[in-house]
């Protein structure tokens, strides 16, 4: 049977169910799409609902276990110069649009943080959902997939596991840089792939994408930081646009780490 789905606000198809089931795997497939065929008449349903078989957990496995094993080991082996390069090339012909969602989302936060007595609380609570269209944003890029503003807002689907996730993380981060600043940063590196991993594998429950993450960035978190230390350069140039250029430095830097979760997911051993 023949099928068609609605993606990003993007049709695509037509599609047999071994391709839908190969674009779930992916994670270009998510429950909450939207998908048709002409048994439906002219309904849109939802993925899950029309193809339940598609998100179904495998028998006698748990949902993270699903994902890696584990022993499973990650490795990343491109240069993080190539991975920056990588980035450049995702978004050619994408960097106004790019631009604009650094600029709707600095706008965001800075609006909620002018709420009066709420503003921090305010970005507690948007906080998750939007890192969470953050990442659906940068995988799109890396993976030439149709790009929109509305990908930034796509993690309010998922509001509970990624307030959840963005909340456990603070606290964790909180905790261990109450020994010294120095275990803190190592924890902010090992959950840095948390929303990559929940945007991929929505099924999955905050600790569990948390400690997928925790897994793929044993022996990888001083690759990623050196990573970050690369934009420092471009960072004071951006002060010399008196802010400006972080608009577009921002996106730069969202695409290398998205290129970075996926040189780990390439290299996955076991």
């Amino acid at each position: 049977m023949q099928w068609y789905c609605a993606i990003d606000g993007v049709q695509h198809g037509p599609a047999d169910e071994a391709t839908l089931a190969a674009w779930v795997r992916e994670g270009r497939l998510r429950e909450h799409d939207l998908v048709w065929n002409p048994t439906h008449g002219t309904e849109w349903v939802r993925a899950d609902a029309a193809l339940p078989a598609l998100f179904a957990p495998p028998v006698g496995a748990e949902t993270a276990s699903a994902v890696a094993s584990p022993t499973a080991v990650f490795v990343g082996g491109t240069p993080n110069g190539d991975l920056m390069a990588r980035a450049r090339a995702s978004l050619n012909d994408h960097w106004w649009l790019a631009a604009g969602v650094a600029f709707v989302l600095t706008a965001i936060t800075t609006v909620a943080s002018a709420v009066p007595c709420l503003g921090s609380i305010v970005n507690l609570l948007i906080g998750g959902s939007l890192s969470l269209g953050l990442a659906a944003f940068a995988l799109a890029a890396v993976r030439s997939r149709p790009l929109e503003m509305g990908l930034l807002f796509e993690g309010f689907q998922e509001f509970g596991t990624a307030l959840g996730a963005y909340i456990l993380m603070l606290l964790f981060v909180l905790l261990w840089s109450l020994l010294l600043i120095v275990p803190g940063i190592i924890a902010a590196l090992a959950y840095s792939m948390t929303y990559f991993i929940l945007r991929d594998q929505p099924r999955l429950g905050s600790l569990e994408a948390i400690g997928l993450s925790r897994q793929m960035m044993r022996g990888n978190k001083w690759k990623y930081f050196c990573l970050q230390w690369r934009f420092l350069g471009w960072a004071l140039l951006c002060l010399l646009t008196c802010g400006i250029g972080f608009f577009w430095l921002l996106p730069y830097m969202w695409a290398s780490h998205a290129h970075f979760y996926e040189d780990l997911k390439a290299g996955r051993r076991g």
